[in-house]
């Protein structure tokens, strides 16, 4: 139970409704300022624009908003020195500011919550945070893009398997796979962008649900916060966390997107397949086996998308239940987003760090590219296109090749002349032209194919957009 002097504060602040404090049982499920202090930035900077609003309307006098700008000033420059003290009793980051700020310069203080409630305020303040983050995620993706870029330029000529179904389909050059994730990193950071316009728009002013009496100008607070415009339902406003759960959507897209990434690097970095080398920046020993060099940064980045679809998933439950306007539930909202984030942003810090640092084995790739038979498809292809063959029938060819192939234990262009001859009359000494891997990606020219020419061409459009 809180002492007198902790209820007399709490009380003041709830302004009288209340004779007697929570039990701490209330306090503890009640008090969010152990996770939400990390608006305190967007808090003071959002009563800072509310308060030189009030001000211009006429709504509070100048010398209150000199008083109560200067006093929040103060508060801010405490926080950032980590000499305010965070109350507990006080429950969240806004009731902190509005007591410091009471304790600082007085009843002026007072004046500040004219025309808002906590919860537009707290609106204003998540808003704030997560386009922040959000643009905090473009810059880090298009750090990842430009990564991506320079291995795929060093390496457009360098062939390794293409697989599906993790079995070798067909030769392609490394450029063109990491202009694969280019693609998909890409798409991640359009869905950014598209977040940022759609959450940009001011919710301070709404008050509790309904809007306000006072003649304020939202016009005004939403230029001065940064934002398009202000919102344009009071209701919807404080009950909307569409801008967070869309947050988590594109986190967990992009935790997907880094997740297949790192699974394949641990794949390729295995002695089994041995494409690529992680220096010990992004890889660690064992206790036990003293061989072992294992990619346990990549492994992380995978496990870090786990945490973010919870959040999502979380976050969407929490909501999905509730009728307008604002609940306390959403209380509930922070820390999904903040553990997001953070994730997000390491996930792909990490990931930017071991595609600029892994060593990339060209001759162990080569080697592999030509492995399970993987010109059989350009063996079909000159069956069509030299031969005549409806392509059905030059597929079946093909697999009689393989077959014999398979059971001289070579490859396609070490089967003899004759020996294909034998299948399909038609082959001539010319088939050999097509069944190297280098020829295979050379071939590939079609847009977006895998053709050294075509992959530099889809790095050029990319550095220009990039």
């Amino acid at each position: 139970m809180a002492d007198s002097t902790d209820t007399k504060s709490s009380n003041q602040m709830w302004g009288g409704r209340f004779a007697s404090g929570p039990d701490a049982i209330m306090e503890e499920i009640n008090a969010s300022i152990g996770f939400d202090k990390k608006l305190f930035a967007q808090d003071i900077r959002g009563s800072i624009a509310h308060a030189t609003m009030l001000a211009h309307q006429g709504i509070i006098s100048a010398d209150d908003k000199d008083k109560i700008v200067a006093g929040l000033n103060t508060i801010l420059s405490e926080i950032e020195s980590g000499n305010f003290e965070f109350s507990r009793k006080l429950e969240d980051i806004h009731m902190n500011v509005e007591a410091r700020l009471a304790t600082l310069i007085g009843p002026a203080a007072g004046r500040l919550h004219t025309a808002r409630s906590r919860n537009d305020q707290v609106a204003l303040d998540f808003r704030l945070w997560v386009k922040e983050e959000l643009q905090k995620t473009e810059q880090l993706l298009t750090s990842l893009i430009a990564a991506f870029l320079d291995r795929a330029e060093e390496h457009a000529e360098t062939v390794m398997p293409g697989f599906t179904h993790l079995q070798t389909a067909q030769p392609v050059t490394f450029g063109h796979h990491c202009m694969a994730y280019v693609e998909m990193f890409g798409r991640d950071r359009s869905r950014v962008r598209h977040a940022i316009e759609h959450l940009d728009e001011s919710p301070i002013g709404a008050a509790a649900l309904a809007g306000t009496g006072y003649p304020i100008d939202r016009h005004m607070t939403a230029k001065a916060l940064g934002f398009r415009e202000p919102t344009r339902n009071s209701i919807d406003t404080v009950s909307d966390r569409d801008f967070a759960i869309e947050f988590l959507s594109i986190a967990a897209i992009a935790g997907m997107h880094l997740s297949r990434l790192a699974e394949e690097i641990v794949i390729w970095s295995t002695p089994q397949f041995g494409f690529v080398r992680l220096s010990d920046a992004f890889s660690t020993g064992s206790s036990i086996m003293p061989q072992k060099k294992n990619p346990d940064a990549a492994e992380l980045v995978r496990a870090k998308t786990g945490r973010i679809n919870g959040s999502l998933v979380a976050l969407l439950t929490i909501m999905k239940g509730l009728p307008l306007a604002y609940s306390k539930d959403m209380q509930e909202d922070k820390e999904q987003v903040f553990d997001a984030a953070e994730s997000l942003e390491l996930a792909i810090s990490a990931m930017t760090g071991m595609v600029r640092d892994m060593t990339i084995n060209t001759a162990r790739m080569k080697a592999a590219a030509g492995s399970g038979y993987s010109t059989a498809t350009d063996l079909a292809d000159w069956l069509v296109r030299e031969a005549g063959l409806p392509f059905r029938d030059a597929h079946h060819v093909t697999g009689r090749a393989v077959a014999l192939a398979e059971s001289k234990s070579c490859d396609l262009a070490e089967l003899p002349l004759a020996d294909l001859q034998a299948i399909n009359a038609a082959i001539t000494d010319k088939v050999y032209d097509v069944l190297t891997v280098e020829a295979s990606v050379a071939s590939r020219k079609s847009f977006g194919g895998t053709a050294p020419s075509e992959v530099r061409k889809q790095i050029a459009y990319w550095r220009a957009r990039n």
